[in-house]
């Protein structure tokens, strides 16, 4: 199987590395982008403005557009570069929420919205997880129809709640889920409309969040992108970018805690000698490396085929299951990878002026994020059973 990125791919990677240099943890010295204070009722405006310097925000989306025209693969390596530094930026709620609006928004939708993403001005966020954290995203909030002044059909009104919801008090819209008769439909809402409650939240690693509730809010028609649908296809879409969003995080994560494990056990002594040379420690690095390698290649593999055009391949299983493979591997490797690193650091992994830490925080939530790895597995299961071999 051939991962070898192309040209343009590789040239993102290396601007996205470019953009975050100056904000990677250096030696063990916790940065501003790492910091011991995890919470945060901001952004960072100022890196975010140099991604979009950078044409990062736009990274995935067509040239029309403003973008770079290039596909979810360029996207997820721009992603696994923001997790090295533990950047404060909507990287992957605004990418997947943008995507969906080229897919499935408008010709005007389009043209007034993404070149303004691709521009770092629009800030965009996503509702994944329900009302509470394990109810299908798709099923918290209800749309019944509104009708304007004249008695004709005019947008939805919203009740509900989301929970979970990353940056919502700071981005200007939430791509929100929501049932209706005909089915479901997505919805770019104002987080700070009438009808619109942000009760504050803030997550396991320490970022900013909120449940929505909604309590009547209207929605107007530009509001909404394509046509209510009873197979949810442009939520599943959303979802998947999500799913490998968050595996380019955990890969980008997990290879810069192994970075950091390797220095100190390179650097800390006993009996004469580095810790990384003995037996017990150089093995359990090595099978970490392992798990990066396997959540690399199924990242991959999820990024590719979602970016394709039609995905569902004749010769392979369904989408869902690269995509609940890619999660798998993602969940369990990050936290494997976050717990051999506190293991091989003794008790300096949880000393708050050392940024091990952070990332150990950033690891948990980003192993629960819309899911822990046995359900999916469950969905695995489910998938070959009936896509027996």
């Amino acid at each position: 199987m051939d991962f070898t990125l192309t040209e343009e791919q590789q040239a993102a990677a290396e601007a996205a590395r470019a953009a975050f240099a100056d904000v990677a943890p250096d030696g063990g010295v916790p940065s501003p982008a790492v910091g011991v204070e995890p919470v945060s009722d901001d952004i960072d405006r100022e890196l975010w403005q140099r991604l979009a310097k950078s044409d990062l925000p736009g990274i995935a989306l067509g040239e029309q557009y403003g973008g770079s025209g290039l596909d979810p693969v360029a996207w997820c390596l721009v992603l696994r570069e923001s997790a090295r530094v533990l950047a404060r930026v909507p990287l992957l709620e605004t990418g997947a929420a943008a995507l969906a609006v080229q897919r499935f928004g408008s010709e005007e939708q389009r043209r007034r919205l993404l070149p303004e993403v691709a521009a770092g001005r629009l800030l965009l966020g996503v509702a994944p997880h329900g009302s509470s954290g394990h109810e299908p995203a798709d099923l918290a909030v209800r749309a019944e129809p509104a009708l304007g002044d004249d008695g004709r059909p005019d947008g939805w009104t919203l009740h509900g709640s989301q929970t979970a919801v990353p940056y919502a008090q700071v981005v200007e819209r939430v791509l929100v889920p929501a049932r209706c008769d005909a089915g479901t439909l997505l919805l770019l809402v104002d987080p700070h409309a009438p009808g619109v409650e942000l009760r504050r939240q803030v997550s396991a690693r320490g970022e900013l969040m909120a449940e929505m509730v909604f309590d009547g809010a209207r929605v107007r028609p530009p509001a909404q992108l394509g046509a209510p649908s009873l197979s949810g296809d442009a939520w599943r879409y959303v979802r998947g970018l999500l799913i490998v969003g968050t595996a380019a995080l955990c890969l980008g994560l997990g290879e810069q805690i192994l970075r950091i494990t390797a220095d100190y056990t390179s650097g800390r002594e006993q009996f004469g000698h580095p810790v990384a040379t003995f037996q017990a420690v150089a093995v359990q690095a090595a099978d970490r490396y392992i798990d990066l390698k396997a959540m690399e290649a199924t990242l991959w593999q999820a990024a590719w085929r979602i970016g394709l055009d039609d995905p569902e391949l004749p010769d392979r299983l369904p989408l869902a299951a690269d995509l609940a493979t890619a999660k798998v591997w993602s969940a369990e490797g990050v936290r494997t990878i976050a717990s051999t690193a506190q293991h091989l650091h003794g008790g300096i992994g949880a000393d708050l002026d050392y940024p091990l830490h952070r990332y150990h925080a950033w690891a948990k939530y980003l192993e629960l994020f819309l899911g822990p790895a046995p359900a999916y597995e469950e969905e695995i299961g489910a998938i070959l059973a009936e896509h027996a071999l």
